[in-house]
């Protein structure tokens, strides 16, 4: 067993040589939430103390292509610095030797962040709220897709093959046995989320066939992101030595429900009071604000929340995701879900994100969303009581759309930079342009002798 880290405190090299590391695994997300960076033996990387990459490589497509990089980072690609966060060090529990894992800064060279980095966006968000006073709380939940391996990628995907030695049959929501089916796959995640300091807590069996949900403990918004990213990776990692896939699209299945990345979020002040909560335990005006800002710009940001064309075939109603933004106490039809809660634990959850966005971005915008609602004291709509799937759709019904709210929507190239809303919107629309030009099987099936 890997020794417990004591403190996330202590020097890296007092970590590495504690951990008897051979390499380290230098990494940074780009706009995707991929990891790109380096694999330094560990002399190497305690003498640079740093490492450079193309600045460029923040602006990779999920499929490998990039903008035209002039326009974003300059005619000559130049690179930038990428130094180690101490805090983000964790040991690579799957790796066949001591393997170490550190998620980068990106910094200018004169120290200041680099823009188009989702990290530095993130952070950038927080500070401020920092700046009056307020302190962010997030806990995501994540659901996922166990799926059967597969080479062919025009065919559908299936559930896996678990102990009983059939695939699921039908919906298993909160079943206890169709989790024990896998059981092997899920001691192992446990262990390595555990050696990972990646603090999950509950995991139950979601509404779809081999859908699973992971709840993390909320905390520190920029530390969730950085866990989430990684917890990701160690998922899929976990599923590859089990022999099957673990798939975090929003959408896999086409007669299953979608997966999503719900986003619980309160915002504490300096003496770590609930600013949701009067002092008499009833809701605050800030509560209230912060709802409404989500419904205001929560359309404005939906690249972040739903990144990819496959993100709008999950946004349908009856299928356990929300179709507008609607707010309501205890009502999972709401884009917006208010907990059952006491005045300290007064949260507001944001249901719109799916499971395949970049946490950085994602909880940056809903954090984005909620401070702007405060700042100009916006009111929400009344609460639903009743389904909100039975109301109109009020969001972006595809990629190209979203991106042209984002792109439009000046308060949020105030808060998160008009040079990464540019960047995000040229890799977005780059994305959406190589998906077009696809023919898909509907198409060849419905038209090829038809019309």
């Amino acid at each position: 067993m890997v020794p417990e880290i004591k403190t996330m405190n202590d020097p890296i090299e007092k970590l590495i040589a504690q951990h008897h590391i051979h390499e380290v695994e230098c990494v940074i997300p780009d706009m995707t939430g991929i990891a790109r960076g380096k694999i330094l033996p560990k002399d190497l990387f305690l003498s640079a103390g740093e490492m450079r990459l193309p600045k460029s490589v923040l602006l990779n497509t999920v499929n490998g292509q990039q903008p035209d990089n002039g326009v974003h980072v300059g005619d000559t690609d130049p690179d930038m610095v990428c130094r180690p966060d101490p805090a983000t060090f964790r040991v690579v529990p799957w790796a066949a030797e001591p393997v170490a894992v550190v998620i980068h800064d990106c910094v200018e060279w004169d120290g200041s962040p680099v823009q188009l980095s989702p990290r530095a966006v993130l952070r950038s968000v927080i500070n401020l709220f920092t700046q009056r006073g307020w302190r962010p709380v997030v806990a995501p939940e994540m659901e996922f897709y166990l799926v059967a391996q597969q080479q062919n990628p025009h065919e559908p995907l299936h559930p896996p093959i678990g102990r009983t030695g059939k695939p699921e049959a039908g919906r298993q929501s909160y079943s206890i046995d169709a989790v024990n089916d896998f059981d092997p796959f899920f001691m192992e995640l446990s262990n390595f989320c555990s050696v990972h300091r990646l603090g999950v807590e509950t995991l139950i069996h979601e509404a779809g066939a081999g859908q699973m949900e992971i709840n993390f403990a909320h905390g520190d918004p920029l530390e969730l992101a950085d866990r989430v990213f990684l917890f990701k990776r160690t998922v899929r990692e976990t599923a590859l030595r089990h022999k099957i896939f673990a798939t975090f699209m929003a959408k896999p299945m086409e007669t299953e429900p979608g997966s999503a990345m719900h986003i619980h979020q309160s915002i504490l002040d300096a003496d770590g009071n609930n600013i949701f909560s009067k002092p008499d335990g009833s809701a605050s005006p800030a509560f209230f604000h912060y709802i409404a800002g989500l419904q205001n710009y929560g359309p404005q940001v939906m690249p972040m929340f739903a990144p990819y064309v496959n993100s709008y075939r999950r946004l349908a109603s009856q299928m356990s995701a929300p179709t507008n933004l609607s707010w309501g106490y205890d009502n999972r039809t709401c884009g917006i879900r208010i907990p059952n809660s006491g005045p300290d634990a007064r949260r507001v959850e944001n249901r719109l994100p799916g499971v395949d966005v970049n946490p950085y971005l994602a909880i940056a915008a809903t954090l984005a969303c909620g401070y702007l609602g405060m700042l100009e004291a916006r009111q929400p709509a009344d609460a639903v009581s009743t389904s909100a799937w039975d109301f109109a759709h009020a969001l972006p019904r595809h990629l190209e759309d979203a991106i042209e709210k984002l792109n439009a929507c000046q308060q949020m190239r105030e808060i998160m930079g008009t040079r990464f809303v540019d960047a995000f919107c040229a890799v977005k629309e780059l994305e959406f342009k190589t998906y077009n030009r696809v023919i898909s099987s509907w198409e060849r099936e419905h038209l090829l002798l038809l019309v």
